[in-house]
């Protein structure tokens, strides 16, 4: 995901731990320095969970297997190439999910290879959107997003596309938006993807970045599946008074790492809606 430009003393370092740890607390006050330091160089090149990721030995630790019954899973970008998907395979993933887009202006030029080569070895896969609410309307980007990948069939391998809300690379955490008016973009965002498939786009976000944009907002929590990102032994207090988690991105080591929360029944129904 995204680091953020945060302005002014008001933001505490109890509530930077909050969402991605005291060893990070330090260098998320420079989103724009520390995008780069995640290699994130040129528009296009947000992806889930990248504040966590690559510049700190301590920045994801794998959580234990819960006991409860769950499913094993990945997300990926352009920077991770060409997958091995033969190899996630054999290491127990069973469903995955691809970057599409980003905005209304970037497509994954690796998209093929992975959304096809997930599904080509068995897996059940999504395809997902960075939002930027600052350069266009949700309606914009979901209408861009479901013209380049993010679609979904009902044949029992595809999960419903899913909206990556977080941290701004590039600028302002919020993207200079108030809470109201984010509220209504990722509103806009997921009715227009739903008019079109029928499906509520799961949200992938986490505790910090959505108490801060949009107030904590409890708007979707009984419509919207949550994806949650937390590099912890567990996923901890959830945004916006969603009462279960759906995704859970727990790691990023050696790829990032998600776990379903239910069985693969479960994870099936999602695919099927």
């Amino acid at each position: 995901m995204k680091s953020a430009l945060f302005t002014g003393a008001a933001v505490t370092l109890g509530l930077l731990m909050a969402s991605v740890g005291s060893a990070q607390a330090s260098s998320i006050h420079q989103p724009t320095t520390q995008a780069r330091q995640h290699g994130i160089t040129l528009a296009g090149g947000g992806y889930m969970g990248w504040t966590n990721t690559k510049t700190s030995s301590t920045a994801a630790t794998p959580a234990v297997l819960a006991p409860a019954a769950t499913v094993e899973g990945i997300d990926v970008a352009s920077y991770q190439g060409n997958v091995d998907w033969a190899g996630q395979w054999n290491a127990g993933k069973r469903f995955a999910y691809t970057k599409a887009t980003e905005g209304n202006y970037y497509t994954n030029p690796y998209f093929a290879q992975q959304y096809n080569g997930s599904y080509n070895v068995g897996m059940i896969r999504g395809a997902y959107h960075f939002a930027t609410p600052n350069d266009s309307s949700g309606a914009n980007q979901a209408t861009y997003f479901l013209a380049h990948g993010g679609g979904w069939s009902k044949d029992g391998k595809t999960l419903p596309g899913a909206l990556d809300i977080e941290y701004n690379p590039y600028g302002a955490t919020c993207y200079g938006l108030s809470a109201a008016s984010m509220v209504s973009w990722i509103r806009d965002f997921a009715n227009t993807y739903k008019a079109t498939t029928g499906r509520d786009v799961p949200i992938y976000t986490n505790l910090d970045w959505w108490s801060r944009c949009t107030g904590n907002s409890s708007a979707f929590n009984s419509t919207n599946p949550l994806w949650v990102a937390k590099y912890a032994s567990s996923p901890g207090t959830l945004p916006g008074g969603w009462p279960f988690h759906t995704i859970w991105q727990y790691s990023s080591t050696p790829i990032d790492q998600d776990r379903f929360n239910g069985d693969y029944s479960r994870l099936q129904a999602l695919a099927n809606g």
